[in-house]
């Protein structure tokens, strides 16, 4: 039996109440769940914006210790330390193969219909969908070996949960989909979680100027803290004009973080002459964003980048390691702490737009 936070209707907050998870398959780890970040693409799913079938367990940022794995599981084992991922990859498709893992669908990564389901409520025995292959709002959680990662047991764990999507989409978005070479001009736009962590690993890559674009102050001085080299507040009516005049041009990587078409038409506007656009947020279902003509005979490009374009077995351990070399700055991304119960109370906080990141942890 695990306690869960539930989402039953979309629109209404997510319920507490109590879920058993089926013994692990020959591929799968049983995890207890030690702590998982609030972010806002579980908000997207829990007011209805993005379609999820119900009831289900959102979360999806998380971090934990392996109970158990099934007989065929050889990546982790029972007492290691781990981050998990919801771009669980089948290691089989051309995605993987061609070194795309986080496009592949993973769909030798799920139950089938005809198996019993990973999650039912205890009180009816009835099916509970898996979120996002993790379903991590909850004690426990019974996920495919390829959707977790073994890391350094001296990394704490509720920093360690940020890394399994706030920072491996920022800091993929930098050093696997835009690849910034040290010099690099860099905006981002939005300093919520992803976007500090973009800003984090601009500086760690060695990026000349990074300008941090976001509307609230207290996120913009916090995107000093981690690495940005100027600010500007979104909502000026010539903040465009603003990084177009201090990088003399327009910057080589504009990293949208925030999921809205006003910051990604922004982005393509504040461009230099082949610099590229990256899309990171979650926008609306009916959002589109394009290039002008005279975008395209400036060689610009845009680009979506799901998850970083992460290379999760590979990238995690290396941000671990960013971290407990002090290069990776998590202690500021954590804004607070805070238990189950409080879950409904925390997306309301991140809906307020002044915290960074809050993290559920559970005893």
């Amino acid at each position: 039996m695990a306690k869960a936070a539930i989402l039953e209707q979309p629109g209404k907050g997510l319920v507490i109440g109590h879920v058993e998870l089926a013994d692990p398959g020959p591929h799968e780890v049983l995890i207890d769940t030690k702590a998982c970040g609030l972010c806002h693409s579980d908000l997207h799913f829990i007011e209805g914006t993005y379609p999820h079938p119900v009831p289900a367990i959102p979360g999806h940022e998380a971090a934990g210790v392996v109970r158990a794995v099934g007989s065929e599981v050889r990546m982790v084992k029972p007492g290691d330390h781990v981050v998990t991922c919801l771009s669980a990859f089948c290691g089989q498709c051309e995605f993987c193969v061609t070194g795309r893992m986080a496009l592949c669908l993973g769909g030798g990564t799920r139950r089938s219909s005809a198996q019993s389901p990973r999650i039912k409520r205890l009180i009816d025995n009835s099916p509970v969908a898996q979120m996002l292959n993790l379903s991590a709002f909850c004690e426990q959680m019974l996920i495919h070996e390829n959707a977790c990662v073994a890391i350094d047991k001296a990394m704490p764990l509720d920093r360690a949960a940020v890394l399994g999507c706030a920072v491996t989409t920022g800091a993929g978005a930098i050093f696997n989909a835009c690849k910034v070479v040290p010099g690099e001009t860099v905006a981002v736009i939005g300093c919520g979680g992803v976007g500090l962590a973009t800003i984090n690993a601009a500086k760690i890559a060695g990026a000349g100027k990074v300008i941090a674009i976001d509307p609230i102050k207290e996120k913009r001085d916090l995107a000093e803290v981690l690495g940005a080299t100027h600010v500007v507040d979104s909502a000026a009516d010539d903040a465009a004009d603003q990084v177009l005049k201090l990088t003399g041009g327009g910057v080589d990587h504009a990293i949208e973080a925030v999921g809205r078409e006003a910051s990604a038409d922004m982005a393509v506007k504040i461009l230099r002459r082949g610099g590229t656009a990256t899309i990171l947020g979650m926008m609306p279902l009916d959002c589109k964003v394009g290039l002008g003509a005279l975008d395209l005979l400036g060689g610009k490009k845009l680009q979506g980048a799901i998850m970083g374009m992460n290379h999760f077995p590979v990238d995690l351990p290396r941000l671990v390691d960013f971290y407990l070399r002090g290069l990776l700055d998590l202690d500021s991304i954590v804004a607070d702490r805070i238990q189950l119960e409080a879950i409904n109370e925390g997306f309301e906080t991140m809906k307020s737009g002044h915290a960074a990141r809050s993290v559920v942890v559970f005893n």
